[in-house]
């Protein structure tokens, strides 16, 4: 170092020097400098781990010690994670331990490591020391004297792992004077094997390469290769990264690890690796079966129980694989006449194949094989077959023969043959016998028959569902052949007919067929089973169209036009004919048809421009291929309307002072007959119209109506009654006191002014009192009023008041009368009579009109009412005789002791051995058109179901009503007396059933009955309520009443003589309630009036207990008046109206418009 001497000479360059020099200068002072020291070379990092690192560097003379500054290049706070390692005395090829610890580790102490290092300080402030050891022998070598070396290094220890670290040496001469540093990065880590791999696996050798992870050290690595199977091990150690195991056993699982290690002994992750050998080949192979199909192999293997076999036709193509754990197999399904060759693979444990061996062998010969007829004419047979066998050098020996004679034989080098000169619908007999290099092979046969003729001279007759068919066939084998017919309508070819002759027939008759539709037919003559004819004998021909069965007129109110309806006929209609006439006029109209799918369905149309009230004769005639049904003819009347108004007004003549006489003429009658007329007068100026036809003389007398009706006349009356004159010339006197149907003719005003008019009518309908005149639903037209006349005083004024006031006091006398009359009667209908027991009333006929006030008042007080009138029907028919019921003989077939048949009514059937064969728990009950519309019965028991199914083919029933479930609370309700799936016999009569549709209230069963005796049959459909429990009702009204329209819309298609069966558990209350409802709505639609009281009261006359409970005969008066409702308000979802309910069953006959029953959309 240089003193503090200003005068400085000027210094060469003394770097390369790294000894102390001495400084002569002209001054007298002296000291010695140090210059600074070279700086290390070759610093490199000879090994590095998880936490440490070996570093190592070449020193130059002069350097004694140095200084290694550690940085953390992962952190942000520098000064904190530096660690300094401080090397003093440091010799020449030594390798120096050092631990280090960083200042925020719990391992730090207060003071710094290394204390037999110089001061440690350095450029920065360090956060970390290292302490060293003592020196070790360096990593290359064991140091001598014969051999020095400025090499140094140092192991650190303690170090972050997975950190990358910075290593900057710096060296130092004796006093501490640093040299210029040198740095390195590394960042700590294992070293170890990656990428352990074994190729060139064979049965006793394989090649191990590998890879190291970041092999940054400068020393070399050794690797020590440690091999161990299951019966020994060995090791050894290897300087590359590849080496090859020899020697190993076939088919043997070997567990490889290297490790890679440094000089030192310190050694990394080692890589693992498991691997099998591959197994040996097999050893004598050989053939050991051979068969046309199949050929046997079999070898000998010493290291392996599993091999792989690949069988190849000829040395080439795809291969075919077998596997096996045998020394031996067969394979089968081979090509006769064919070689093969077969390979043979071992398989390891872990399916590891070794080499294989090869062995080709051929199969054994074989005979033809799937003979085939190819064409097949009248005069030729064409076949082809295959040979087992792919030898190209066989040849086919046909031999054909058949019961004629005419003989054929052949040969062919190809598998196909054509024989030709035969005879149509002959049988024949052909052999093929292979051969191949002169040895015959398996022989194959086969009979054939040739075609027959097409048949000719194809004749069809027809009717609305039938066609005959007549043809011919000039074969001489033609009287063993039968004939096969294709029936197709035209549009439906899918749906095809077929029918097949007898033997030899030349001729058939297909019903079935639909009426109006072209048919395409198609005969084939066949032979045999299947051979036919190559093309039919071939006709068109359309089948008559069905007439029209019958349509219904149908006036429109007002309107001189007629709607007419029909069901659409069966099967295609490609128009009509609607003729309309009278007397000489004649109209003549076409309209569209139907097509098939909607037969039966309703279709209408209106013929218009007619005259009022008019007879007319109607013919519909149904047109389809240019035919004509038969026409269906009906005579129908036109509307009437409002008669037309006459051009004069009535006279006026004889005026009294309270009187006047009045004269009309007749109206004219072409808008129909007039049924009445109505004098109408007036003391004021308006015109007429239908509000004053219910105002009488009481309304004109209290002022409410200056105009009234004074008399009425229907057309009907006797001319000589008083107020008429001549037929055609009316004369009223107006004024005389007389009463006609609820109009009074009063006396007239003196000094009053009035004008008389006439109302005609051609339909008059009465209010709800059935007196007076409701004019807004009568037809009527008014004449014009007469000129007012002027009525003189009367001469007799007083006494005229006298007799009024007479009058008056009369008619108080009378209303208070009749107001105590109608209150001792009200007190008399409550009082009891416990003492005397009135008889029942046999009607309570109600008007459709009056029904909802009546039903309101029945109901009051929990139904009181109708409790009283159910009361009442108790014991109606109780005391008729029930005799045969009560025979011994028939007391078995009762369900219910207390549910008996009356003799009078009861169901008789036939007799057959015994006079009680004739009894059954039924009865006729009355409908509404027939006095036997109906059978009510029990539900069959076990032992009367054959007599329940004698009635049903006695009676010809048709419909049969179920209320009732099998069983209901756990309790056997009624035998289920139909066959589910296969027809079933009862009796001589057999019942099968056709079809069934279960819907959430009720089910649809179809079925045939059959009589065996007769072989008669016919069909019955069963409608099965489900929703109804017993001695209970259903849940809503319209549920019974939609079931009821859907019953009666089956029985339209049924003969009108045959009644519907009814039954439940014991025949009485539902079935009751059924028959009663069905009543009730045909009465209410023809007579607009209702008797719940009176139909029930009849059929208990029939059978006892009918309606059995209070809430059912409640529940009837709750239908009537839930369809009183819905025709007042005009809803048409409680019950049908002009909708078939049928057409929801698609599966059943007949099928029209889509529509809804209880809400289930078909």
């Amino acid at each position: 170092m240089a003193s503090g001497n200003s005068a400085v000479p000027a210094l060469t360059d003394l770097s390369s020097s790294q000894n102390p020099r001495n400084i002569s200068v002209n001054e007298k002072s002296s000291d010695s400098v140090w210059t600074k020291p070279l700086p290390v070379s070759r610093l490199c990092v000879a090994f590095k781990g998880e936490a440490g690192v070996v570093l190592t560097w070449e020193i130059g003379n002069g350097t004694t010690a140095c200084r290694i500054l550690l940085e953390d290049k992962g952190s942000h706070k520098e000064s904190d994670q530096n660690l300094t390692v401080n090397i003093p005395d440091l010799k020449p090829g030594c390798t120096y331990e050092a631990q280090c610890a960083s200042e925020s580790e719990e391992t730090r102490t207060g003071s710094a490591a290394g204390g037999d290092s110089p001061g440690a300080t350095g450029t920065g402030g360090t956060a970390g020391t290292c302490t060293v050891s003592k020196c070790q022998h360096g990593p290359n070598e064991q140091p001598s004297d014969s051999s020095p070396t400025n090499k140094t290094g140092v192991r650190l220890r303690g170090l972050k792992s997975g950190t990358w670290y910075k290593a900057t040496v710096y060296s130092q001469t004796e006093d501490g004077t640093e040299g210029q540093p040198t740095a390195t990065e590394f960042r700590t880590d294992s070293f170890r094997v990656l990428d352990l791999e074994a190729a060139n696996i064979s049965a006793t050798s394989l090649t191990l390469t590998w890879k190291m992870y970041d092999n940054g050290s400068c020393l070399p690595y050794t690797y020590n290769i440690n091999v161990v199977w299951d019966t020994g091990f060995f090791n050894f150690t290897v300087n590359k990264t590849q080496t090859a195991l020899t020697e190993l056993s076939p088919n043997t699982l070997y567990n490889i690890t290297v490790h890679a290690s440094f000089q030192d002994g310190s050694e990394g992750t080692p890589g693992f690796l498991q691997v099998y050998t591959r197994p040996g080949p097999v050893s004598d192979l050989r053939v050991t079966v051979i068969s046309t199909r199949s050929i046997g192999l079999a070898w000998s293997s010493k290291d392996s129980d599993s091999f792989k076999i690949l069988t190849r036709q000829d040395k080439a193509g795809i291969p075919r694989t077998e596997r096996t754990n045998q020394s031996s197999i067969s394979i089968g399904d081979l090509y006769p006449g064919t070689e093969y060759c077969f390979e043979v693979f071992p398989v390891g444990r872990n399916g590891t194949e070794g080499d294989s061996q090869s062995i080709c062998s051929m199969t054994g010969a074989s005979g033809v094989r799937d003979i085939r007829v190819v064409h097949v004419a009248t005069a030729e047979i064409r076949l082809e077959w295959q040979s087992t066998d792919n030898a190209s050098d066989y040849i086919y020996y046909l031999y054909l023969s058949s019961v004629h004679g005419a003989n054929q034989t052949h040969n062919s080098s190809h598998r196909a043959f054509a024989f030709r000169g035969l005879t149509p619908g002959t049988l024949y007999n052909i052999t093929i016998v292979p051969e191949v290099k002169g040895v015959p092979g398996h022989p194959g046969s086969i009979l054939q028959y040739t075609r027959p003729s097409n048949v000719s001279d194809v004749e069809v007759s027809t009717n609305t569902t039938t066609a005959a068919f007549h043809w011919r066939n000039s074969d001489d084998a033609s009287p063993t052949y039968t004939y096969r017919l294709v029936i197709e309508r035209e549009g439906d070819s899918g749906n095809a007919t077929e029918v097949v002759t007898g033997v030899g027939i030349t001729g058939a008759t297909v019903p079935d067929l639909m009426p109006g539709s072209g048919y395409t037919v198609q005969i084939f003559a066949r032979v045999g089973e299947v051979t036919e004819s190559l093309g039919p004998g071939w006709q068109s021909f359309c089948t008559d169209p069905a007439p029209v069965a019958s349509f219904q007129c149908e006036v429109v109110p007002k309107t001189p036009t007629l709607v007419l309806r029909w069901a659409c006929p069966p099967g295609t209609s490609t128009g009509f004919q609607v003729e309309v006439s009278r007397g000489d006029w004649r109209n003549e109209t076409y309209l569209e048809g139907c097509p098939p799918e909607e037969a039966g369905a309703e279709y209408w149309t209106e013929v218009t421009h007619l005259n009022f009230s008019t007879s007319y004769d109607i013919n519909i005639t149904a047109l389809s291929c240019n035919k004509t049904a038969p026409p269906t003819q009906n005579s129908c009347i036109t509307s009437i309307t409002d008669p037309p108004p006459p051009d004069g007004s009535p006279n006026i003549t004889s005026v009294s002072h309270n009187s006047v006489k009045v004269k009309f003429s007749g109206f004219e009658a072409s808008h129909g007959p007039i049924k009445a007329y109505a004098l109408i007068l007036t003391t004021g100026e308006a015109n007429p119209s239908t509000e004053v036809l219910n105002r009488t003389y009481e309304d004109f007398k209290k002022g409410a109506s200056p105009t009234y009706v004074t008399y009425f006349i229907t057309t009907g009356e006797n001319a000589s009654s008083e107020g008429l004159s001549e037929a055609l010339k009316y004369e009223i006197n107006v004024g005389n006191e007389s009463n006609t149907h609820g109009y009074y003719n009063g006396k007239l005003e003196p000094l009053g002014s009035y004008r008389a008019c006439v109302a005609g009518f051609t339909n008059i309908t009465f209010g709800t009192d059935g007196l007076l005149i409701d004019g807004n639903r009568s037809y009527v037209s008014f004449s014009r009023y007469s000129e007012a006349v002027f009525l003189p005083q009367d001469p007799g004024v007083i006494c005229g008041a006298v007799f009024g006031c007479i009058f008056g006091a009369l008619a108080i006398v009378a209303v208070g009368g009749f107001i105590f009359w109608r209150k001792k009667r009200k007190d008399a209908k409550h009082n009891d009579l416990p003492f005397s027991q009135i008889k029942p009333k046999k009607s309570k006929l109600i008007r459709v009109e009056n029904f909802e006030a009546y039903f309101k008042k029945q109901q009051a007080d929990s139904n009181c009412g109708f409790a009283e009138e159910y009361e009442d029907l108790k014991l109606v028919g109780i005391n008729q005789p029930k005799y045969a019921a009560e025979l011994a003989e028939n007391r078995g077939k009762n369900r219910y002791n207390n549910v008996l048949p009356y003799d009078i009514s009861r169901v008789r059937l036939s007799v057959h051995t015994h006079s009680a064969d004739d009894y059954i728990n039924a009865n006729y009950m009355p409908g509404y058109h027939s006095k036997k519309e109906f059978i009510a019965t029990q539900g069959p028991l076990p032992n009367t179901l054959k007599d329940f199914w004698r009635m049903v083919w006695e009676k010809n029933v048709y419909a049969v009503v179920m209320l009732t479930k099998c069983v209901e609370q756990g309790r056997t309700k009624c035998e289920e007396y139909w066959p589910s799936k296969q027809a079933k016999d009862y009796g001589s009569i057999t019942v099968a059933m056709t079809s069934e549709i279960v819907l959430p209230e009720w089910t649809i069963r179809d079925f045939t009955v059959k009589n065996n005796l007769t072989s008669d049959s016919h069909p019955l459909r069963q409608f099965h309520f489900t929703s109804w429990p017993d001695h209970g009702v259903p849940d809503t009204t319209d549920l019974l009443i939609n079931f009821r329209y859907l019953v009666r819309d089956y029985m339209k298609q049924s003969p009108p003589e045959s009644p519907v069966l009814v039954h439940c558990s014991a025949g009485v209350g539902r079935t009751g309630t059924f028959i009663a409802i069905d009543r009730l709505i045909y009465q209410m639609e023809n007579e607009n009036a209702v008797d719940v009281y009176g139909i029930v009261y009849d059929l208990r006359m029939h059978r006892p207990l009918m309606v059995q409970t209070e809430d059912q005969y409640v529940f009837l008066n709750q239908c009537v008046l839930d369809i009183v409702r819905s025709q007042r308000d005009s809803k048409v979802d409680l019950i049908y109206q002009n909708t078939t309910a049928m057409t929801i069953y698609e599966n059943l006959a007949p099928v029209a418009t889509l529509g809804q029953i209880n809400g289930h959309i078909a």
